[in-house]
């Protein structure tokens, strides 16, 4: 686990997970949590037990979900309660936090406030009927979504019918001539993607 603490006083925490193909460290990774830190949010990174473990198939979405649920405890460790707790992830990580937030109860400690999926993946590349839908009309917090024009995980125009469904209020931020990656021409500095979300999380 990595924690990105914020500059100067905070008032949010977002727990990210990673995305099927690489870990915490990952440059995109890093590049994103580095600069929602300088913009006053504290970040905290973790690894999927298939990725500690150097397997390159993911493991089962609840094993997914109970990694993600020990990370937010631990994240919570290293924050003030205070702080407003928002989950959200890198493609994968981000359907996972998807799912975490439409199974949360009352019971299961202190509210998500938000959810942040950067490229979500609606479904497999080239499988367009195989959508991964059901969970998300349980969804009753805010969601931002931030999709490449280009992805051939689910392009903007395939997923806005979907948000139709879901009762919970949904941002849906498009990357213009971005892909899956939410790069633009090979582009790496993300700097653009974290201030949207940044502003997102201090808005809810």
């Amino acid at each position: 686990m990595i924690h990105y603490p914020a500059s100067g006083s905070s008032r949010f925490l977002l727990v990210l997970a990673h995305g099927a193909g690489a870990g915490q460290r990952h440059p995109f990774m890093v590049s994103v949590a580095r600069v929602l830190a300088e913009r006053g949010i504290d970040v905290v990174t973790f690894d999927f037990p298939y990725m500690q473990q150097k397997r390159k198939a993911p493991d089962k979405a609840p094993v997914l979900e109970a990694a993600f649920r020990s990370a937010i405890a631990e994240a919570r460790a290293l924050a003030s309660p205070r702080h407003a707790l928002f989950v959200g992830g890198k493609s994968m990580g981000g359907r996972i936090a998807t799912h975490l937030a439409a199974a949360t109860t009352d019971a299961d400690g202190p509210p998500v406030r938000g959810v942040v999926a950067l490229g979500y993946p609606l479904h497999p590349p080239g499988k367009p009927e195989q959508l991964r839908t059901a969970h998300l009309p349980a969804i009753d917090v805010p969601v931002l979504i931030v999709q490449g024009e280009r992805d051939a995980f689910g392009t903007p125009s395939e997923l806005r019918p979907v948000i139709r469904t879901m009762r919970a209020r949904v941002t849906l931020h498009v990357i213009d001539g971005g892909d899956h990656s939410l790069a633009v021409r090979r582009a790496t500095d993300y700097s653009a993607l974290a201030d949207t979300v940044a502003r997102w999380i201090q808005e809810v």
